[in-house]
């Protein structure tokens, strides 16, 4: 297979051999197809090979530039058994570029496994970057820009979203969701419960294509308006942190109380103290001299 070219621009030192590849992770337009980078359009073309979340969709991507690289698929089900086949063609010399459906691969796909494994093996891992649906919709939702945390997709099941959902109420910061259209007005209840409905909060959907919307308000607003009219596209959520009113009056666990509610759900005890220290901001020391004390 043809090596992509080295380019100044591309981070190689000029006549250093190199004997493995590059892992480039690709992002993609999230809509507009116009929204394609000319350095990804460029490495596109010379690269062996794309390692692709859905072919057929990444086809229809390439077809708008008359680009004819070879695609392999890549994703979720076939992480596993693909993943070590890829990074053996990385180790071969070949360059490799990964991309998800849309927007930046590792984000909520199974892009960062790939990177992972390449990362193992010694192999460079370079971004190409463009579009993330989660930033353009923070910077366009008139929230807090300035510290946000990135949630992607709920738990299904209940039990486990209604205590995610609880940790996340007394955050201060904006909490940015992904969802899609049918399972919406159930996220937007489950959200509200915990949060409270009088939180400020914003839908945004088909960011970049023609139907774009922003949809600002209260999540009050926004199940009233969901409940009526069907949602349609892909969504990000997001949603205003815990004023300091709300952090306050919010019950936090004690170390002991933590570590213990986590092994009854069947962690181990020192991934349960690791687990609690992360939770509650404190060193893993503090929160096993907590326990030595009780």
């Amino acid at each position: 297979m043809e090596r992509v070219k080295e380019r100044k621009d591309d981070l190689h030192e000029e006549g250093a051999p190199r004997a493995k590849g590059t892992l480039y992770l690709a992002a993609t337009p999230i809509g507009n197809l116009e929204d394609l980078t000319f350095r990804a359009r460029r490495l596109f073309e010379e690269a062996p090979l794309i390692a692709a979340e859905d072919t057929r969709h990444t086809r229809k991507l390439l077809a708008r530039y008359d680009i004819h690289t070879r695609l392999v698929s890549y994703h979720e089900h076939n992480k596993f058994e693909q993943g070590p086949r890829l990074v053996e063609f990385l180790l071969e010399g070949n360059d490799l570029i990964c991309v998800s459906d849309a927007g930046l691969p590792g984000i909520a796909d199974p892009g960062n496994h790939l990177a992972a494994l390449a990362i193992a093996a010694g192999i460079r891992v370079s971004p190409l970057p463009g579009a993330n649906a989660a930033l353009s919709a923070l910077i366009c939702s008139g929230l807090d820009t300035r510290r946000f945390t990135f949630v992607g997709f709920l738990p299904r099941t209940s039990a486990k979203r209604e205590e995610f959902l609880a940790e996340l109420a007394v955050r201060r910061e904006t909490i940015i969701f992904y969802e899609a259209p049918h399972h919406l007005r159930e996220t937007l209840k489950a959200v509200a419960g915990a949060f409270g409905e009088a939180r400020p909060a914003v839908a945004a959907r088909e960011l970049t294509k023609r139907y774009e919307e922003f949809r600002r308000g209260t999540l009050a607003d926004l199940l009233t308006h969901y409940g009526a009219e069907e949602p349609r596209g892909e969504f990000v959520l997001l949603v205003a942190g815990a004023t300091g009113e709300a952090c306050e009056s919010a019950p936090q666990e004690t170390p002991k109380e933590l570590v213990r509610r986590l092994m009854e759900e069947g962690m181990p005890k020192k991934e349960a103290m690791r687990e609690a220290a992360k939770r509650l901001h404190l060193s893993r020391r503090d929160v096993y001299r907590t326990l030595l004390e009780e």
